[in-house]
Order: structure tokens, then sequence, then C-alpha cells
């Protein structure tokens, strides 16, 4: 495991006068060093992906239209609210060829599309798929056995309960093929997630512990006292000026 965590830039990161999950961003982020980015994506009407956290468009460029329901050349002409452009997935891949993706399947009808494009692409290694959804992870690693993945929410709450004291932890957690990681907040309304137990738990398991989204320098310290192996950040400069 590392001996610090590894800095992912959530969106690719926040940055003056850029918008999230857009190239520039990502660029930003790749220039300050950083090598894992996180996304989400969404399916537009003719399967292409986008980098999207939201389904619908209504925060990021105040149109209320779903990407579901446009084709990819209407997505393209869509200016963002910050600026820039929805970039499909594919222009991302491409500007950044050494760059690691952690890309989050927020919709089953999106699940189709990333198995394609992973299939096309051929960038099986240089990625880690999550979703909070366990069916949504079910299928992608039928569809793409090798490819690294997180833990779904049913999985990680199965896996948080074995490592409460005194509860019983057999057969409560099934390794799932192609598991490599769990991905949680550091609290989840108020009650810690992030323990001792818990990072050294998945360590025995041979799993890595990523947090989200830390962007207290405070936050940062403990994690990496607690030794995680990630911290997914808005701010990429102050994560890199703490952790070092």
């Amino acid at each position: 495991m590392n001996s610090q965590p590894e800095i992912i830039a959530h969106r690719g990161g926040l940055w003056p006068g850029t918008s999230e999950n857009t190239l520039t961003a990502f660029t930003a982020a790749w220039d300050a060093g950083i090598t894992w980015m996180e996304t989400d994506v969404h399916a537009s009407a003719d399967g292409v992906l986008f980098a999207a956290h939201d389904a619908d468009l209504r925060r990021i460029a105040d149109c209320p239209h779903l990407i579901r329901d446009l084709l990819a050349d209407e997505l393209d002409a869509i200016d963002l609210v910050d600026g820039g452009r929805l970039p499909r997935l594919g222009e991302l891949v491409d500007a950044l060829p050494g760059a690691k993706w952690n890309i989050d399947v927020k919709a089953p009808e999106s699940i189709a599309a990333m198995v394609r494009f992973v299939l096309v692409r051929g960038i099986e290694d240089s990625l880690r798929l999550a979703s909070f959804s366990d069916a949504t992870l079910r299928r992608l690693r039928a569809s793409l056995p090798g490819v690294a993945t997180s833990a779904g929410t049913g999985e990680t709450a199965r896996f948080l309960l074995g490592v409460l004291p005194g509860f019983p932890t057999r057969g409560l957690l099934e390794l799932a093929p192609d598991l490599d990681a769990f991905q949680v907040p550091m609290r989840w309304k108020g009650v810690p997630i992030v323990t001792r137990s818990f990072v050294d738990r998945a360590h025995r398991l041979g799993l890595e512990v990523h947090v989200w989204t830390i962007n207290d320098a405070a936050d940062m310290r403990t994690l990496a006292g607690l030794g995680v192996d990630a911290i997914v950040t808005d701010d990429v400069p102050l994560a890199q000026a703490t952790l070092g």
C-alpha cells in the first residue's frame, strides 16, 4: 500500500475559471502531476459517453434536458454555465493518454456504452469502474473481467458490519471478482466510516481504501495517518501541499 495517499482529482478538480469535468480541468490536474482522474459518465441518446455527474444539464448548463435524451452532436453544442463544453469521455482519454481514470457509471442505461467503450479502446489496465449500485457493478464485472472496480454501497455496508467490534464477520463479505478498493466518505451523517480498523481490515484483504471528497487539510492529514491509499479532492494544490 502507498506510504502517502494517492491524490485523485475529483471531476478534474476545481480550478479558477474552469468548469468541472472538462478537458481544461483534467489537463490542469495532469499538468500539476496528478495521474488518477475521477469522473462520472452518462450516455447520450445515441450511446456516446459524456463526462458529467448529473443526469440532467440544469446545474451545469442551465438546460432542462437529460443527457440520455439528447444526441451526442446536440450535447457537443451546449455551453456550460462556468465556461467550456461537456466533454466526451473519448476526448478526455485521447487528450491524456497517460492518465488513469476512476469512472463512476451513474445510470443503468450507460452500462452497455461503458462496456463497448472499454473493449473498443482497449484501456482495461488504465481505469477503475465505480458505482453506488451493486447491480450495475455486477453487470460491469461480468462483461469486463479483469477490469478493477470499487465496492458498491451494499458491498461496503456488509464490510462495515464486519468491522464493528463484536459483530460476527463470517459470511458477511464475499469478495467480488476484480474488486480492488473501497471508495467511501470519511464520515456519514456524523458517524465515522474510515477508522483504523476499517483500513487495516481492508488491507488484510488486499483492498485499498479511497476517501471522498476531502478538501480540508486537517482531514487529509488525519486520513494519511490512518493509512488510506487515496484521497479524492477538488483542491489538488491543497492536497499536494498537505501530503507532499
